[in-house]
């Protein structure tokens, strides 16, 4: 996949080819990542991105609290930016009991905010990341930066890290779907599928959403 040709499928999406994405890489204790990029078939841009961390005054004033700030983060994303799908990084195997659970949690209210907008989630490994935006499932995070930075062709390299692995999770379940469809494979990464949501469907918004905030 490159910038220039991310994923073809103007043909199957029909008289609106843009495919949005919202990439998360939730966070036990820092910052939970977000990246949004869109294609229209031929090009990738990214349109937003950035890194949420919780103040520690916050977190002391109930045990929830951290888990609400994520979890109204992405309601104001999804609401602001109508993803077509939403992108979330697996809870990674090697990590201790405790750091899993409280992993799994933070993905629990991300899942949440997707299900209550009718967002569609699909779920890759950190390994399945790396593999798929810099070649290497073992790359380093200034490897994952650099790269992410060239696929999108962005001027800057994305900070903090954890900005930059949401933009490659987006950007993987766009090469996914490029072979998705290209091959007519099942899709096995689906979480939750879309639905329309109780208070009626998301209105339409504009593509033409300025192209680059680092904070929300």
């Amino acid at each position: 996949m490159n910038a220039v040709d991310c994923v073809a499928m103007i043909a199957t999406r029909g008289a609106n080819p843009y495919l949005r994405v919202l990439g998360v890489d939730p966070a036990a204790a820092g910052p939970t990542g977000y990246g949004i990029v869109e294609s229209d078939g031929r090009h990738c841009k990214m349109l937003h991105y950035g890194a949420f961390r919780v103040a520690p005054k916050r977190q002391k004033e109930f045990s929830g609290a951290a888990l609400q700030d994520v979890h109204a983060l992405l309601c104001r994303l999804i609401e602001e930016f109508s993803p077509t799908v939403m992108a979330v990084e697996s809870v990674f195997t090697a990590l201790n009991m405790r750091t899993a659970l409280r992993l799994a949690e933070v993905r629990g209210v991300v899942l949440l905010a997707a299900a209550q907008h009718g967002v569609t989630v699909h779920s890759y490994s950190p390994r399945e990341v790396k593999a798929s935006v810099a070649g290497y499932g073992h790359a380093d995070k200034r490897q994952m930066q650099l790269m992410v930075r060239a696929l999108l062709s962005m001027a800057e390299t994305p900070e903090p890290a954890d900005a930059a692995d949401a933009l490659a999770v987006a950007l993987c379940h766009l090469q996914a779907e490029q072979a998705q469809v290209r091959f007519r494979l099942p899709d096995p990464k689906v979480l939750i599928r879309s639905r329309s949501f109780r208070g009626g469907p998301r209105s339409a918004r504009s593509h033409e959403t300025p192209a680059s905030v680092a904070g929300i």
